[in-house]
């Protein structure tokens, strides 16, 4: 499960939080890269290095134990570990902290982790003519045969212009979740598309009313899981220009399909992470779309569904019988090296043992994002036979297929659907009734963050 979670529920303060400082970001700012004296070694214009300097790096608390791990391994390299939120529901913690060492000119950590892949939007630019805090990886700081070993796409949130400036560190790809035993019951497929999922969903109200296929009730999922998996242009970027088009097919086609379960009962508004969801559908849930994390935060959580070895199976993320094989994407968080380090040499050491070593194998709370680590992990999980189907292969495939029509601005998505369109189909509306609210506030907020808007 990643570190985030249910945090995701709590991203909405995002876009409030973070308003003035992105705005004046994106206003006043330039590639980090560019200048005539940038560094050549590394691509950007560097500290004077001091070996011996120790790197300050800061970890949420999850990320803690990796950090310490780090520090053992490497008692040659100083090291101070210093905490904080990690950036958790879009508090902006590490952006405002930044602008104030930005003004002071001194104070910068090496080594940061945020839960938060839109924090490349802005650590990738400079900040009223001070420069970028994050350092490009893939101009001489990082090997590019270590870049080349992140799972494919891992690295596109955090690459800017073809500039690498943040290394993924999980990977949360959607997968079709199911209830074996119950699927065996009913006599039932188990769908590989979105089509099959919806007439599915037909069988199951006819035939066993009361069981369900997921939910819609957190903020996150409709937009991650069936607009992102179902390739809709609903939240797009491109360069400082926000676009979001509900009319296009394949966003109407989502919209239709959440609107048709829900009117048949097996999408529900309820939350997975609340109270009543373990009493209500344990018994109920058939299936579910739904991020890799699922399987600690539902299935093998003793607070949760709590599951017995041998009942959730795990099939392939669903598509479009006439689209491509894609998926969509629920969290990561993200590693930064900061430009400002005297001891780049450490914070490469750094960086790479985070992501890549056996310990980040050991103490992964989800999917790695780097793929010998995301293989080892994967190979323990199938080991356990906790689940039914093909684990390894069908979260493996869905991690190198994740969409990358989807866009990383620097507010969140969430904000504008717990806003507008949870209450409403909490209260019995449709989607398709508040799509055009729905877009209106992202467009609104997309404004304040200082983005041009494509009509």
């Amino acid at each position: 499960m990643p570190q985030h979670f249910p945090g995701a529920r709590r991203r909405l303060a995002l876009a409030g939080g973070l308003a003035v400082v992105s705005a004046l970001a994106l206003s006043a700012c330039s590639p980090a890269s560019s200048g005539g004296d940038a560094d050549s070694q590394y691509g950007f214009t560097a500290a004077e290095q001091d070996p011996s300097s120790a790197i300050t790096v800061w970890v949420d608390s999850s990320r803690e134990p990796i950090a310490k791990a780090f520090e053992t391994a490497n008692p040659d390299v100083k090291l101070n570990i210093e905490t904080y939120d990690g950036g958790s529901g879009g508090s902006g913690s590490f952006q405002q902290k930044v602008a104030l060492f930005d003004q002071s000119g001194e104070g910068w950590p090496d080594v940061v982790f945020s839960s938060q892949q839109n924090d490349t939007s802005w650590a990738s630019k400079e900040n009223n003519g001070v420069q970028a805090f994050a350092a490009p990886l893939n101009k001489g700081l990082m090997d590019q045969s270590f870049l080349d070993g992140f799972t494919k796409g891992a690295l596109g949130p955090m690459t800017v212009d073809d500039t690498v400036y943040g290394l993924r560190n999980d990977l949360a790809p959607v997968v079709f979740w199911y209830n074996k035993a119950l699927f065996d019951q009913f006599g039932y497929t188990i769908p590989t598309t979105w089509e099959d999922y919806k007439t599915l969903s037909d069988k199951v109200a006819a035939e066993h009313p009361g069981y369900i296929l997921g939910s819609v009730g957190d903020s996150f999922q409709a937009p991650y899981v069936y607009y992102w998996g179902g390739e809709a242009p609903i939240f797009e970027v491109s360069g400082d220009t926000f676009t979001s088009n509900f009319s296009d097919p394949n966003s109407e086609k989502v919209t239709d399909l959440i609107d048709h379960m829900l009117a048949n009962k097996t999408l529900v508004t309820d939350s997975v992470f609340g109270t009543d969801f373990v009493t209500k559908y344990k018994d109920k849930l058939l299936g579910i779309p739904g991020p890799a994390w699922y399987s600690g935060a539902l299935f093998q959580n003793d607070k949760s569904l709590n599951y017995t070895a041998g009942t959730v199976g795990v099939g392939q993320a669903l598509s479009w019988s006439d689209g491509d094989k894609v998926t969509g994407n629920v969290g990561g968080g993200v590693w930064y090296g900061s430009s400002h380090s005297k001891n780049l040499d450490a914070v490469k050491k750094f960086l790479t043992f985070v992501t890549s070593s056996d310990d980040a194998v050991k103490l992964a709370a989800g999917l790695p994002a780097y793929q010998s680590a995301a293989d080892a992990w994967l190979k323990e999980q199938a080991a356990s036979n906790f689940y039914v189907g093909d684990f390894q292969k069908n979260i493996s495939g869905a991690a190198s297929s994740v969409w990358q029509g989807w866009g990383y601005p620097s507010f969140s998505i969430e904000a504008a659907f717990s806003k507008v369109v949870l209450p409403a189909i909490t209260a019995g509306k449709t989607v398709a009734s508040v799509t055009d609210a729905w877009q209106t506030e992202m467009d609104n907020q997309a404004q304040v963050q200082g983005y041009t808007v494509a009509k």
